[in-house]
């Protein structure tokens, strides 16, 4: 079963996240955060699901496939969304969406509106 009132939300802990936690909250789920990326993948673990995964840490590319990739194996149904500006080849393998800030609140919406009909 989907739990779709979570979203997790692993974050470098920039203070400009400001704006990505206030889009998280658009969309009426509960948001955990971390900004730590093993905590947010021993997160995921103790939780076993959530609506959704949000990374938003930036460390390298193959950092963030790394950590996407051990979300998936723990939750393989569970969506994992990072942010960044332009869809990367690498990232789609191991992700369900790469989004923009400004885009975040409406894509999510739309992802659990979706999921919520299955």
């Amino acid at each position: 079963m989907m739990d779709h009132g979570t979203i997790l939300y692993i974050s470098d802990g920039a203070k400009g996240n400001g704006s990505v936690f206030a889009a998280l909250k658009e969309t009426g789920c509960e948001v955990l955060s971390t900004n730590s990326p093993t905590e947010g993948v021993a997160m995921l673990y103790i939780m076993r699901t959530c609506a959704a995964v949000v990374i938003d840490y930036r460390a390298s590319e193959e950092a963030n496939f790394d950590v996407a990739k051990s979300l998936r194996q723990i939750g393989p149904g569970v969506p994992v969304i990072p942010l960044c500006g332009e869809q990367n080849d690498s990232s789609a393998l191991a992700t369900d969406a790469c989004v923009s800030t400004e885009k975040l609140a409406s894509a999510l919406q739309h992802l659990l509106g979706t999921l919520s009909r299955n």
